[in-house]
């Protein structure tokens, strides 16, 4: 058993997080309005003209609740676990950055390649990576380095280093995924493989930060 300090969670004011009446906020309380913001950030994202992000209100709802409940605990350890933080929904609920919101979207954006190329897990078995390409090499050494990185999180006890990672992971496969064309390339099936992987790493990752993934 060991005994780690932490670092506090701080109001706008830059003082310890409390409520409006100076009571210490309640977990449930944080949890119940991030979802609450997830919900409506996703009615606006749905009700978008020319929005191709449709779903059904159970979906949305279910999505909600996993955003919700993701972006709090993503924001709380994606900190280095000795420092102070400033507590934010607008932050912590952004598309872009290193945000829960943003690496729930990646993983759902490659988790749907799989399925929109038709091509199961289980066809790629065998099948090598393509790296041929500086955007694949980069984000095939990248990932391979997960296994290196759990080591230092367990040795150090340091959750941010997943959270480091994985951003860094979503971020090489969004440069890849622009330069390097999958469905219908003559390099399908080879990238497909890479793709497989990155979605494995990144569910793992999150599943280890206590976040259940969307895969659409």
């Amino acid at each position: 058993l060991d005994h780690v300090p932490f670092g506090l969670v701080l109001g706008d004011d830059k003082k310890k997080f409390k409520t409006r009446s100076g009571e210490v906020t309640k977990l449930v309380d944080l949890l119940d309005e991030a979802v609450t913001r997830a919900k409506r950030q996703l009615d606006e994202r749905m009700g978008t003209e020319g929005s191709t992000s449709q779903m059904t209100e159970g979906d949305a709802s279910m999505a909600a609740t996993r955003i919700g409940y993701g972006c709090v605990k993503y924001c709380d350890l994606r900190q280095h676990r000795i420092t102070d933080y400033q507590f934010s929904y607008d932050k912590m609920l952004q598309l872009n950055g290193n945000t829960a919101v943003y690496l729930m979207y990646s993983y759902a954006r490659i988790y749907s390649i799989g399925r929109k190329a038709g091509v199961a897990a289980g066809d790629l078995v065998g099948v090598p990576p393509s790296v041929g390409h500086p955007k694949e090499l980069a984000l095939v050494l990248h990932v391979l380095k997960f296994p290196e990185v759990m080591e230092r999180v367990a040795d150090l006890l340091l959750p941010h280093l997943i959270c480091d990672f994985l951003y860094e992971a979503a971020e090489k496969y969004n440069d890849f995924y622009k330069d390097c064309k999958v469905i219908g390339d003559p390099l399908q099936n080879n990238r497909l493989v890479i793709c497989e992987t990155v979605a494995l790493v990144m569910r793992t990752g999150l599943s280890l930060l206590g976040i259940t993934p969307l895969e659409k």
